[in-house]
């Protein structure tokens, strides 16, 4: 599970990149009973905090990055972004967004994995990560979709040093699924999966491998519902899956992709 302990490795915050901050916060709104707390002015258009009961649950920003789509991004916590960033390279990815600070909330950066995700780390200072997390309206569980698991989970491990667990999927599909989770923390906090995935099934991304946020909801269904009625569009489901719970993958109006998930139990 993800938890608000914000160790090394594990996910700490999501933020959406929008072409219309307005919209996607009604959407959102609507969706997970979510509202905007305005942010950090320095940032062009502004970046604002998504809160729920008052705790922050996500980052919204403008698209400021050429050739960028709408999309979220998983920030994973470091102790140190720079050495991060550094690590990154040097394993085979890419730094989109050279390490920066973010007054004294902390610092981050943003990179590229060998396979094309998009993903951000962060190093705290005054703000350690998300108030909330792993219940209805937050972040409870991250996927990445790559064409390749084996370099993909090489290359995480080496970043985070990651504790996985590889799981057969159901006869016929074949493959595995592998859970992910910060070092020395053991099954308890297993906090996304990493799944090799066919290039169709990256068509949103270009073939690149993806990044998934699953939000939680007590009724994924009814969820689905409020996102088709304000402008959404459902690619997968809902459907359940064995051990896992009942899903649907989503596109908010402007084509930003996540998960809307109810949990198994």
């Amino acid at each position: 599970m993800i938890t608000t302990d914000h160790v090394t490795g594990s996910p700490c915050w999501i933020d959406l990149g929008t072409p219309d901050m307005e919209a996607a916060t009604a959407f959102y709104g609507a969706v997970f009973g979510w509202t905007l707390e305005p942010g950090d002015v320095s940032v062009p258009g502004g970046y604002g905090i998504l809160r729920l009961r008052g705790r922050a649950v996500a980052g919204i920003a403008p698209l400021t990055e050429s050739g960028a789509r709408p999309a979220w991004t998983v920030y994973f916590a470091t102790a140190d972004a720079d050495a991060t960033a550094a690590g990154a390279r040097a394993a085979g990815g890419s730094v989109r967004v050279a390490p920066a600070d973010v007054g004294s909330e902390g610092r981050f950066a943003q990179l590229t994995d060998p396979q094309g995700g998009r993903f951000a780390v962060w190093q705290p200072g005054e703000r350690r990560g998300l108030d909330a997390v792993d219940g209805p309206g937050t972040l409870s569980w991250v996927e990445l979709y790559t064409p390749d698991d084996g370099a993909a989970l090489a290359f995480y491990r080496a970043l985070f040093g990651w504790e996985t667990d590889a799981t057969p999927l159901p006869e016929g599909g074949g493959g595995t699924y592998t859970q992910i989770g910060p070092a020395g923390r053991g099954e308890e906090h297993r906090c996304g999966g990493v799944l090799k995935v066919p290039a169709d099934a990256l068509e949103v991304q270009g073939g690149a491998a993806s990044w998934h946020a699953m939000l939680g909801s007590e009724d994924c269904d009814a969820a689905v519902a409020r996102a088709r009625d304000n402008g959404g569009t459902v690619r997968m489901g809902p459907e359940d899956v064995p051990g896992v719970g009942r899903l649907a993958v989503v596109l908010d109006p402007s084509g930003a992709d996540f998960v809307i998930l109810t949990p198994a139990g």
